[in-house]
C-alpha cells in the first residue's frame, strides 16, 4: 500500500500503548508505517456506572467500528477480553498478538499480601468475575466497585479508602508498572477474563489492508482466544455474568479451565483437546459446566 494504515483506537494511555506495539509490529514484520486515530467510546464516557449497567462489552468497541466503518481508519486495536463474542459480518479479527500475562493481579499501597487481609478489607473491582472470584477465597471481603484507567484506578485505593485493587497483569506490565503488583492470582484458581492479556486487531474483512494485518497474526494465541470465545458464545456470556476462561497449549494439545455463575452456582471446570479443534473444546467445556 502507498498511504500509512490509519489505526483506531482508545484514548487511554494503556490502549495507546497497546496500539503502539501493534503499530511496530507493522513497521518491522511488513514495512508497514502507521498512525493512531483516537476514539473515545460510550465505556470511556460513562465511568461513573458499572459495565454491566450501559451494555456490556461492546461499549468500548462500537465507535471504533463505525470508524472502520466510514473508513476512517484501516484496523482498530482492541484488548480482547473487550471485545463481544459476536461481531458485525463485515469484521473480522484480522491478528492476535502474542499473548502478555493472563493473570489477575493484586494492588495494594500498603504492601499488606491479599492473602493476609482482616475481615472486612475493602477491594475495588467493576468486575462481576473478580468480585465473585475474590468472595470465594475470602467471603469477608467489601467489594467497591471502581471504574476508570489504570491510574485512575490506582488512585482510588487511597481516594476511597481500599486496601487495593484487582487489575489485569497485562496492563500494568505493558504500562511499565509490574512494581506495583502485590500478588498474582493463578489462573488455574482465579480464573482470568476471556481474552485477557492478548490483543487483537479488527478490520473489516473484504479490504485490501486485510492482508496486511493477517501478516501479524501469532497462531498460538490465536488458537487459545478462539477456544475461549467459543466457551463465552456457548453460555452467552458478558460482562452482566461471572464467567472466565484460560486456555493454553502444550506441544499438539489444549488445556482449558472455564469458571460460569450457573444458575446461581459459581461451577469451575476444566477439559483437554487437541490444539486443531479449538471452537469444539470450548463449546464442550461450556457444556460440561451447563451440565454440572
Amino acid at each position: 500500500m502507498d498511504l500509512n494504515l490509519i489505526i483506531a483506537t482508545r484514548k487511554s494511555k494503556l490502549a495507546q500503548v497497546q496500539t503502539e506495539k501493534v503499530m511496530s509490529m507493522l513497521k518491522e514484520n511488513c514495512g508497514i508505517e502507521s498512525e493512531k486515530l483516537l476514539i473515545e467510546t460510550f465505556g470511556d464516557k460513562n465511568l461513573d456506572v458499572t459495565l454491566d449497567k450501559i451494555g456490556g462489552k461492546g461499549v468500548f468497541v462500537k465507535e471504533i467500528e463505525i470508524a472502520l466503518m466510514e473508513n476512517r481508519a484501516h484496523a482498530a486495536v482492541h484488548s480482547m477480553k473487550d471485545v463481544p463474542f459476536e461481531i458485525d459480518p463485515i469484521f473480522e479479527i484480522g491478528a492476535v498478538t502474542e499473548r502478555e500475562d493472563v493473570r489477575d493481579a493484586y494492588v495494594s499501597t500498603n504492601g499488606i499480601s491479599f492473602f493476609d487481609l482482616k475481615p472486612g478489607a475493602r477491594i475495588g473491582t467493576s468486575s462481576i468475575r473478580r468480585a465473585k472470584q475474590l468472595k470465594m477465597i475470602n467471603p469477608h471481603l467489601e467489594i467497591v466497585p471502581i471504574r476508570g484507567n489504570v491510574q485512575t484506578r490506582i488512585d482510588k485505593i487511597e481516594k476511597e479508602n481500599l486496601d487495593g485493587i484487582v487489575l489485569a497483569a497485562a496492563g500494568l506490565k505493558r504500562l511499565g508498572m509490574e512494581n506495583l503488583v502485590t500478588d498474582y492470582f493463578d489462573p488455574f484458581e482465579f480464573v482470568p477474563a476471556v481474552g485477557q492479556g492478548a490483543l487483537g486487531v479488527e478490520i473489516v474483512s473484504k479490504r485490501e489492508e486485510a492482508q496486511i494485518i493477517k501478516k501479524i497474526d501469532f497462531i498460538d494465541s490465536r488458537i487459545c482466544v478462539e477456544a475461549e470465545r467459543s466457551f463465552m458464545k456457548e453460555l452467552n456470556g458478558g460482562c452482566h455474568s461471572c464467567i472466565g476462561a484460560y486456555a493454553f497449549l502444550d506441544s499438539k494439545f489444549i488445556y482449558m479451565a472455564g469458571i460460569y455463575d450457573n444458575g446461581g452456582k459459581i461451577v469451575k471446570k476444566d477439559i483437554t483437546g487437541l490444539k486443531e479443534n479449538p471452537i469444539e473444546i470450548g463449546k464442550m467445556l461450556a457444556n460440561k459446566i451447563k451440565n454440572a
